[in-house]
């Protein structure tokens, strides 16, 4: 395919549906970014990152970004396997014994990587150990303990408890925690210095703090009298869960997907991830396996970490993307894609939850993929 562009009429859309959703207050703040492997990329900033501030949304805003977290999670365990320190294969017990309880001993890293492992989205005393404020070790003490939906392998249900299990053995393997780790294979690298998997304590000083940066979210009915644990918590800001705790900037995420969609080398040449790892990070997983249900196969593919394109499922992604795109959402209203076919990307972080349909995400999605046209 030739190379691709945005073009002005087409971004000048973009903008100005951006900034119909903060002047219609369906989003509160919004930051937009979009570009492609080599071409310079487009950005967009609308909206106040706290209700109380005047300061607007601007380059250097910092979003929660929830589940967007869980496939860079899944490209830290790809590393491992790169480097012989396991396979998608290996049985979770091999590395947490205690895992194997209630009947869990055949779940396998593939299984967490695509969301085929049985395991719940959120532990039943989930709300209960934020309050808490448990560490991440309660976390998985409830995962070890609790018992799987489905055996391993033979259905999709979405679990955010099997990265606290993944995370557990890369930050064992690779012996740092997995903060440390993240940083120094991927973020250092890419020059992403507003980016951390929980806030170090560090972003609490200074004049100003580097915490009166991160976008307050419009918080769920649930969470509105959590003030101690819910999303906007300093709890929640510095816990680090390896399933949505990842805060970072438009900007920073936009040079994470332009170091993927350059096959994992950043702009200075150095390579983060093989060929051979993206390859299989973003191929449908779920084709082989099977006791999936054929309509997970077919029409709702994961890869590794990675959801893949779902051709009737217009949420968040939209519906314009190209058949290989890649990618993933959060909860707090974010979305991140890369089509591989067009070398292009967009990064769309807000602070309005948009499950289930994530329907104002998806249609700012269309309006991106609307504007590239080729090159001249």
């Amino acid at each position: 395919m030739p190379p691709m562009t945005i073009s002005d009429s087409g971004w000048r859309r973009v903008s100005e549906f951006a900034d119909r959703l903060i002047l219609e207050d369906r989003v509160p703040s919004l930051a937009v970014v979009a570009g492609g492997r080599h071409r310079p990329w487009r950005s967009h900033f609308a909206g106040l990152p706290t209700e109380a501030g005047t300061a607007s949304v601007g380059p250097d805003t910092i979003f929660l970004v929830a589940s967007i977290t869980k496939p860079l999670v899944a490209m830290a365990a790809m590393q491992q396997i790169e480097r012989g320190r396991l396979t998608l294969g290996d049985r979770i017990t091999d590395y947490l014994p205690e895992f194997g309880r209630h009947g869990k001993y055949g779940v396998e890293i593939r299984h967490l990587l695509t969301h085929t492992s049985g395991l719940p989205d959120m532990l039943p005393d989930n709300q209960e150990l934020r309050q808490q404020n448990a560490p991440l070790s309660r976390f998985l003490q409830g995962v070890c303990e609790c018992e799987l939906s489905f055996a391993p392998g033979r259905g999709v249900q979405y679990q955010s408890m099997g990265f606290v299990v993944l995370a557990e053995i890369v930050s064992r393997l690779a012996g740092a925690p997995l903060p440390e780790l993240l940083a120094e294979e991927f973020f250092i690298p890419l020059g992403m210095s507003a980016t951390a998997l929980g806030g170090p304590d560090a972003w609490w000083t200074g004049t100003p703090p580097v915490v009166d940066r991160i976008a307050e979210v419009r918080l769920p009915e649930a969470q509105v009298h959590g003030p101690d644990w819910n999303w906007n918590s300093r709890y929640w800001r510095q816990l680090g869960a390896p399933w949505g705790g990842l805060l970072t900037t438009a900007g920073d995420l936009a040079a994470y997907a332009r170091m993927l969609l350059n096959g994992g080398v950043t702009p200075s040449g150095r390579r983060l991830l093989s060929q051979a790892s993206l390859a299989a990070a973003t191929t449908n997983q779920l084709a082989c396996m099977k006791d999936v249900p054929e309509d997970e196969r077919r029409c709702r593919p994961w890869g590794l970490g990675w959801r893949l394109h779902w051709p009737a499922h217009s949420a968040n992604f939209g519906d314009l993307l190209g058949p290989r795109t890649f990618g993933h959402w959060g909860a707090t209203g974010t979305v991140l894609w890369m089509d591989p076919d067009a070398e292009a990307f967009a990064v769309i972080l807000s602070t309005q939850p948009q499950e289930p349909a994530g329907g104002q995400l998806a249609r700012l999605s269309n309006l991106i993929a609307a504007s590239w046209r080729q090159a001249d």
